[in-house]
C-alpha cells in the first residue's frame, strides 16, 4: 500500500505545474493533500477528480481560498470524516479522515504560527486540544496514518539552520517538546525517522532567496503512525523533483 502526503500550496497551482500528470504515474493507493486553497465548487474540472480515485475534499468555511485538505483513494472508504468537534479548527479545513476496516488514513494541516503572536497562540491551543484526541486514537485499537504538514521540525537533523531558528515558529523548543512527547512517550511513530534514523532530508523550502537551490530546508511533512503499523513500514521517499509546490510529496510504502 502506497500513501502519499503532499502540501500543494494551492491545488490549482500544483495542477498547472504537472502534479496530476505525475500522480497518474506514481501508483499511489491513497493521496493526502493539504493547503488546497480552493472551495470544492471551484474544482469542477475533471482534473481534480483524478481517474481511478475516489475524491474527497474538506474546504475551509471560515475563510474561503484558505487551507483545505483532501484525500484521493483508489479503494472506496467505508467512511469519511471531516470534523473533530472544535469549530475553530474544523472550519479552517484542517482535517479529513478515510476509514477502511480497522485502518484510518488522515490528512491534516496543522496551523502555522509564522504570521505572528496571535496565530502562534492558536497553534499552541491546537496542540493542547488535539493531544487528548491523539491519545484516544492510540487507545482505540485502530491503525492510524496521520499524513500532513505539521509545521514543526523535530530534531536538528530535520532543519538545515538549527541554531538560527530556535526562536522561529516551527522550531520553537515548546513545539519540538510536544513531538518528543508524541514520539518518545506516547508511542506514535515518525515513519520517516523509523526507516531512516540518520538521514537529513527536507520537505519544505522557503521561497525566499536560494533556499531550494541550496537545500536550506525543513522536514515538516510527516506520516505519523500507530505502533501497530511500525512493522509494516517498507520504504519511504521525499520526492524533491519535479517541483509542484514549496513542499515535496512524501511517499511511504506499507506491507499489506
Amino acid at each position: 500500500m502506497r500513501i502519499v502526503s503532499f502540501n500543494a500550496n494551492g491545488i490549482r497551482s500544483a495542477a498547472s505545474k504537472g502534479f496530476y500528470d505525475w500522480l497518474a504515474k506514481h501508483k499511489a493507493d491513497v493521496v493526502c493533500l493539504q493547503e488546497t486553497k480552493a472551495q470544492e465548487h471551484q474544482l469542477g474540472d475533471a482534473l481534480f477528480r483524478p481517474k481511478g480515485f475516489h475524491s474527497y475534499y474538506r474546504d475551509a468555511t471560515s475563510k474561503k481560498g484558505y487551507s483545505g485538505v483532501a484525500i484521493y483513494s483508489k479503494k472506496e472508504p467505508d467512511q469519511v470524516l471531516t470534523a473533530l468537534g472544535w469549530p475553530d479548527f474544523d472550519e479552517e479545513g484542517r482535517y479529513i479522515e478515510a476509514r477502511y476496516g480497522n485502518l484510518s488514513v488522515v490528512s491534516m494541516y496543522f496551523p502555522s504560527g509564522s504570521s505572528g503572536d496571535e496565530r502562534q497562540a492558536f497553534k499552541f491551543k491546537c496542540i493542547d486540544w488535539i493531544t487528548p484526541i491523539f491519545d484516544a486514537w492510540l487507545k482505540s485499537g485502530r491503525d492510524y496514518v496521520i499524513c500532513g504538514d505539521w509545521n514543526i521540525v523535530h530534531t536538528r537533523k530535520d532543519i538545515r539552520n538549527w541554531s538560527s531558528n530556535q526562536k522561529t515558529s516551527g522550531c520553537l523548543p515548546a513545539e519540538r517538546a510536544w513531538l518528543d512527547t508524541l514520539f518518545l512517550e506516547r508511542g506514535w511513530v515518525d515513519s520517516y525517522r523509523s526507516l531512516k534514523p540518520e538521514a537529513e532530508d527536507y520537505t519544505w523550502w522557503s521561497n525566499r532567496g536560494q533556499a531550494y537551490a541550496n537545500n536550506v530546508g525543513w522536514r515538516i511533512d510527516y506520516q505519523v503512525i500507530t505502533p501497530s503499523l511500525r512493522e509494516r513500514l517498507k520504504s519511504c521517499e521525499i520526492l524533491r523533483d519535479p517541483r509542484f509546490s514549496d513542499h515535496a510529496p512524501y511517499t511511504v510504502d506499507y506491507a499489506t
